[in-house]
């Protein structure tokens, strides 16, 4: 039997990060912030290149470490990110600038996340990263729905929660918000839908495209 959490710590190591992304991590950390790992980051990249995504949409702006990753994609996609914490968006902000991103390539917007998804058009997104409210992850979804174009794809990242989620006996509120949520995916017709196990757990799902 090949030792998995080896193989596991290979995966997570095998990926290098810019210089403005491991600052944006320290930010992170020194804002008790918990980021998508190195080998999550390199997924939500891979992403966003085969979506050949320009509109993309994140919830939950943390210091910036998941938006740089998408945004290495390309040159030319737009990311809208979303947070409440105005902190969190300065810190963002800076991982931008020292990234040499555009300004003309990202919105930072300050907001409750289902509010300010509401206001956003529908089917004008081909990448949505929840990774913020889990309170609201219910509500987030269905509005990530609305704004994805068929074939986009939809995000969330800690979806093993710690490695709590397949431990039935775990039972905590985060845990069971999860939970379900890969429940729902798992039974869903509209979309096609993957569960990876890098860092904290990634799923991916993507908008089913329906004949006409």
């Amino acid at each position: 039997m090949v030792d998995k959490i080896s193989s596991w710590k290979f995966t997570e190591d095998f990926f290098s990060e810019s210089p403005a992304i491991v600052e944006a991590r320290a930010r992170a950390e020194e804002l008790g912030l918990e980021c998508v790992t190195a080998s999550a980051g390199s997924h939500l990249a891979l992403l966003a290149s085969a979506l050949g995504a320009k509109a993309i949409v994140e919830v939950g702006t943390g210091a910036g470490v998941s938006a740089l990753w998408m945004l290495s994609a390309s040159d030319d996609s737009v990311l809208a990110t979303i947070d409440s914490q105005p902190e969190f968006q300065e810190a963002a902000k800076l991982a931008f600038k020292d990234a040499k991103i555009a300004p003309a390539r990202t919105r930072v917007i300050s907001g409750r996340a289902i509010e300010v998804m509401s206001n956003m058009a529908d089917a004008a997104y081909d990448l949505v990263l929840l990774d913020a409210d889990r309170a609201d992850l219910e509500g987030q979804l269905q509005q990530a729905s609305r704004l994805l174009r068929p074939g986009g794809v939809v995000v969330i990242a800690h979806a093993l929660w710690r490695d709590r989620v397949p431990d039935p006996a775990m039972r905590d509120d985060a845990t069971v918000i999860y939970r379900d949520i890969l429940r729902f995916f798992s039974t869903q017709q509209d979309f096609v839908s993957a569960l990876s196990p890098v860092g904290d757990g990634l799923l991916m799902a993507s908008k089913r495209i329906t004949s006409s």
